[in-house]
């Protein structure tokens, strides 16, 4: 399988780079540590770009879009339809994110990966690997193949984008029922409790929840995936939106560039990939903690923390790209503020 050829690829990030990051903070004429985890950001950023004088580069925004069998089972408030409608209005530059996006100077580039309908403007065959998958319930979610087909589509979108100059990549995804497909996914691959994980998503009530959380158990059952082999469980259980995330995380390692996670859905695929090749982790930056239940589990179990908490929930990449212009301004304290060699004044103003 070409991506299980590409984890191969993969390198640690440069330690000599992320040493040098760290006596260049250590010199800036602040209190030490004072921007927190923005600091740790800019360092893992130079160990990733081996240059503790990078350049951070054009910054994208991949959505993966796709529709979820599962909403057959009434475990969202929403109709299916929706995913379609959404993914329109990124074309049209209407969806909440686009606003996002142009405030943060990030360019969106969303993706049909799995939508059951063509979408005019967005789906290209290219990139589409299916109308949907199956209802995860009754049959395996998608075939085998088509996993590491979607698997592949991130890959290779993160190359595309290398290529054009983009430094950043932000991660983001739009389908109705994915936080379904990303629970049943995180409960395989940690033995979490479903009770204990699963959210409202998009606005469910008590009884809906229920159903949400009783269907996802009978996913599991009834597919049986198993954990050490990621390709299964994401197959049976999880989406071609979470697949095509995935293989954006294995393109970060591959191109060396850094990966931001936005909410649960990101993060069901980034612990995904870090199961694949755990290197990946030094590629990845996690951008907040979302409203959904399952959100700090994953990001204990990667061992990430987040830079922002706001009880944000929305998806399509909002968490990824509201934390881009705090690490600009980190990066324009990091590369420009004047040092204590020049200032001369370290030991007074430290002891206070």
């Amino acid at each position: 399988m070409i991506f299980e050829e590409s984890l191969k690829r993969i390198k640690e990030t440069d330690k000599e780079a992320e040493e040098r990051a760290k006596k260049r903070w250590l010199s800036i004429a602040k209190p030490l540590y004072s921007l927190g985890v923005l600091e740790d950001i800019i360092i893992k950023i130079s160990a990733i770009k081996k240059n503790e004088k990078f350049e951070i580069g054009k910054k994208a925004l991949i959505i993966m879009c796709a529709d979820n069998g599962i909403t057959e089972e009434g475990v969202t408030q929403t109709s299916s339809d929706m995913t379609a409608i959404v993914s329109e209005n990124f074309i049209k530059g209407n969806a909440s994110v686009c606003y996002m996006a142009k405030r943060a100077g990030v360019d969106i580039f969303p993706v049909d990966i799995g939508i059951k309908e063509d979408v005019k403007g967005l789906s290209d065959k290219k990139y589409k690997v299916g109308y949907g998958t199956e209802n995860m319930t009754k049959k395996a979610a998608m075939k085998r193949e088509d996993a590491v087909r979607a698997i592949e589509v991130g890959i290779n979108l993160v190359g595309e984008l290398k290529e054009k100059g983009y430094g950043m990549i932000a991660t983001g995804e739009m389908g109705i029922g994915n936080t379904s497909t990303s629970c049943a996914v995180v409960s395989v691959l940690t033995g979490a409790d479903v009770k204990e994980i699963t959210g409202r998503g998009a606005g469910l009530d008590d009884e809906g929840l229920k159903r949400k959380i009783k269907a996802i158990e009978r996913a599991i059952e009834a597919n049986k995936p198993d954990k050490e082999d990621i390709a299964d469980v994401l197959s049976k259980v999880g989406g071609y939106d979470i697949c095509g995330l995935v293989g954006v995380f294995i393109g970060g390692g591959i191109y060396e560039v850094p990966v931001i996670i936005d909410g649960v859905i990101s993060l069901t695929a980034a612990l995904a990939a870090v199961r694949l090749c755990p290197k990946l982790k030094e590629y990845m930056i996690a951008s907040h903690v979302s409203k959904e239940n399952a959100s700090r589990a994953i990001l204990r179990e990667i061992g990430l923390r987040a830079a922002i908490d706001a009880d944000m929930c929305l998806g399509e990449g909002s968490g990824a790209v509201a934390v881009i212009p705090l690490i600009e301004m980190g990066y324009d304290v990091y590369m420009n503020m004047i040092s204590f060699d020049n200032w001369g004044h370290e030991e007074d103003y430290r002891k206070k």
